[in-house]
């Protein structure tokens, strides 16, 4: 006879790993809402870490924009399954199916959310509830302290129409800010126009910022044109480079923000707008005053309110949310379903971006189109893998807990690669083998083999 097979038993710790190499989400809420576990996919569709999100209540995140819309509600007041469609804040798509577990009294104990994206989904059948409002695509993607009380200083200064200068590094967002103060504020059903200062000569600026008359000069349309500034009568108009604007249009610009008014190109008749300027560069506008490359005067009106946007270096917690935001965006544009190595976002955690976020997305642009099913190291190119430095040298996230787990991530990743033995980890770290099993479980995917 035959000795039965014995089942070890399977500790919390050990179903905590087995959830978290699921690639489906799954939530757990208890019958007061609150969150009490989620695995480690959270973070790729909300860019939050599983530490942020237990404990708190499902409404707090999601009055905060992570997702809509809520299937709770639903599977509370129907007590059985429910299946919906919801998007993220960060751009993922998502079918969610909510089951309650019921206790004796037919009152709801806890519910299990499972979500999947909807790229994985070959056959879908629309419900009812499969057109929720979108998450509002000009929000700032930020998990960063500094940004986030940025953005609370945006939401105070756009109910009012002062004058607002953005100052950051190219590449980081101050368009993207600029569109976000305009969307905020009461003249969001009005026009939002932007121009780039540098990318037009002196002469043709003028014109498409303040418009001419027909025939007003050789080349000029017969009919006249419209400038921007009368188009975006009541409305934003962003000045994108502004440092690069001539003196001689600086002082029309002066005038324009000082009386609300101004005179067409080879027009007599004074045109009075009512726009909100907001204007952005990357240069020094202080030592430009100094040298009389910028009007003074024209410097101190644009600067009411000056807001400054921090590098993606200084602000490292972003770098994984907004990499899956733009994986989502450039599957769902070229039809694919690509998805990206846990060493591929390690290396881009480590590399320094000198282009921003401008360049984050047009890197994961390049690696949806050219990469195979998954995004490895490998498909980097060269000026990524060739500048990556010890991460000692760059600045750590800015909160404890977060900046403790990382170096710990860092440590277990490194010995692993190098030893490829959790016995030898174990010395290397100078820890236990039995932990050395567990954290190489934990951060360097996949489990371990016998030992």
């Amino acid at each position: 006879m035959l000795d039965k097979i014995q089942i070890p038993e399977i500790t919390g710790e050990t179903l905590r790993r087995i959830l978290d190499h699921s690639s489906d989400e799954i939530f757990v809420i208890d019958k007061d809402q609150r969150i009490i576990f989620v695995n480690s996919v959270c973070e790729k569709h909300y860019g939050l870490k599983p530490s942020e999100v237990v404990g708190k209540c499902n409404i707090e995140l999601l009055e905060k924009g992570y997702w809509k819309p809520s299937i709770v509600p639903l599977v509370f007041e129907q007590k059985k399954p429910v299946s919906i469609k919801q998007t993220t804040y960060i751009g993922a798509e998502l079918i969610t199916t909510a089951v309650p577990i019921l206790n004796e009294d037919n009152e709801i104990e806890l519910v299990v959310t499972t979500s999947q994206e909807i790229q994985t989904f070959k056959n879908i059948k629309k419900s009812r509830e499969s057109n929720p409002a979108s998450i509002n695509s000009s929000t700032p993607i930020t998990n960063c302290s500094k940004m986030k009380d940025l953005l609370k200083v945006c939401e105070k200064i756009a109910k009012v129409d002062s004058t607002i200068l953005i100052q950051g590094e190219s590449g980081t967002g101050k368009g993207v800010l600029a569109h976000y103060i305009h969307e905020i504020s009461k003249r969001k059903h009005k026009t939002f126009l932007k121009i780039n200062c540098a990318a037009l000569p002196g002469d043709l600026l003028e014109s498409e910022l303040f418009g001419y008359a027909e025939g007003a000069f050789t080349g000029a349309s017969k009919y006249g044109k419209k400038g921007l500034l009368e188009l975006a009568d009541q409305g934003t108009l962003f000045l994108d480079e502004i440092g690069e604007m001539p003196l001689s249009l600086q002082a029309k610009l002066l005038q324009v923000i000082q009386e609300k008014q101004f005179i067409p190109i080879g027009k007599n008749e004074i045109k009075k707008v009512d726009v909100r300027i907001i204007a952005a560069t990357n240069r020094d506008l202080v030592d430009m005053v100094s040298k009389n490359q910028f009007r003074e005067d024209l410097f101190y009106r644009l600067n009411i309110i000056d807001l400054h946007l921090p590098p993606l270096r200084e602000r490292r917690e972003d770098i994984i949310p907004l990499t899956y935001n733009f994986l989502y965006k450039f599957n769902k544009k070229y039809e694919m379903n690509k998805i990206i190595s846990q060493e591929c976002l390690d290396m881009f955690y480590s590399y320094s971006w000198p282009g921003n976020i401008r360049q984050l997305e047009n890197v994961m642009e390049r690696l949806v189109v050219t990469s195979d099913s998954i995004i490895q190291i490998s498909d980097l190119p060269e000026l990524i893998t060739r500048n990556i430095r010890p991460q000692a040298q760059y600045t750590l996230p800015s909160k404890l807990d977060d900046a403790l787990e990382h170096v710990k991530k860092t440590l277990v990743v490194q010995s692993y690669k190098k030893y490829k033995s959790s016995r030898k980890v174990a010395k290397d770290l100078n820890i236990s083998q039995t932990k050395a099993v567990k954290l190489i479980n934990q951060y360097c995917g996949g489990m371990v083999g016998k030992i």
